[in-house]
């Protein structure tokens, strides 16, 4: 594990700097374009919460790449979204597909988008049915796994651990699995940690009634967003991509605070909240 990580507890200054405000010479394009492939027949929710969440988060244009039904979904939803191929800024993959083998390609439309995904070098996010491909893309990478992702990930690649020994020192293995799988890494939990080869993260302990269906999801889709506006600025420095995670992590618990209000929430409803939250920081 390295020696060298500089560590920080993330604040509410530190989100304003990764948040992209469009100035009079922007255009849908400019803003950042995120590509998406998300949901499957077992869990099609992911897919309308992951571009909710997403388009909420201030995105220029999402590209959903489906089978026409979860399409559908989508756009009920959300019908600023452009389901036809084009170029994007970004890529978020994975969120509620199956990491059985090849079952995650449900479609051949779906299989031709994810081969093309992983030739491209725009700055990748790997949720769920996707984290297997942590280490084997060459663009800038991000993984959003909790701790039982995470340990089957681990043990995957040789390392055996159990869920239930990350819980207990997130704090370690999310490092390990940084230097392990050479990726930047945001470990889910009460307390969420991300990290990559030069920089730990520790973010505020997240409100417990985010322990429920789908906020994985709408977190997928924050962070992707704001992975697709700060491009530029990734490929220029890839550290920068672990200090957008903690944003999109603290944005998250924020917005959550927001929707529960002391209450029980759903994940459905996160995604109202999240402008408001986003512009107490600009």
């Amino acid at each position: 594990m390295s020696e060298e990580r500089t560590y920080k507890k993330w604040t509410a200054r530190d989100v304003k700097k990764y948040i992209a405000v469009p100035t009079d010479l922007d255009n849908k394009y400019s803003r950042g374009v995120l590509g998406v492939i998300t949901g499957s027949a077992q869990y099609p929710g992911a897919a309308v919460l992951s571009t909710a969440a997403a388009s909420a988060t201030g995105v220029g244009m999402i590209r959903f790449h489906s089978s026409s039904g979860l399409a559908h979904l989508v756009l009920h939803t959300c019908p600023e979204v452009v389901v036809q191929p084009g170029p994007v800024s970004a890529w978020l993959l994975g969120s509620g597909i199956s990491d059985q083998k090849y079952k995650m390609l449900t479609t051949w439309l779906r299989h031709r988008w994810f081969v093309l995904a992983k030739r491209q070098t725009m700055p990748t996010v790997l949720d769920a049915g996707a984290l297997h491909l942590a280490g084997q893309l060459t663009q800038p990478t991000l993984i959003t796994p909790h701790a039982g992702e995470l340990a089957k990930l681990l043990n995957s690649r040789g390392l055996q651990v159990s869920a239930e020994a990350i819980e207990g020192d997130p704090r370690k293995w999310v490092q390990i699995a940084s230097d392990t799988l050479k990726v930047t890494v945001l470990l889910k939990g009460a307390i969420t940690f991300v990290a990559d080869s030069e920089q730990l993260i520790e973010l505020p302990k997240a409100t417990p009634w985010l322990a429920t269906a789908g906020t994985g999801d709408v977190l997928a889709g924050i962070v992707a967003a704001l992975v697709a506006t700060n491009e530029v600025e990734i490929l220029n420095d890839e550290s920068v991509l672990a200090r957008i995670a903690a944003s999109a992590a603290f944005i998250h618990n924020i917005a959550a605070l927001k929707t529960s209000d002391g209450g029980p929430i759903t994940a459905t409803r996160i995604p109202r909240f999240i402008p408001q939250t986003i512009k107490q920081f600009v």
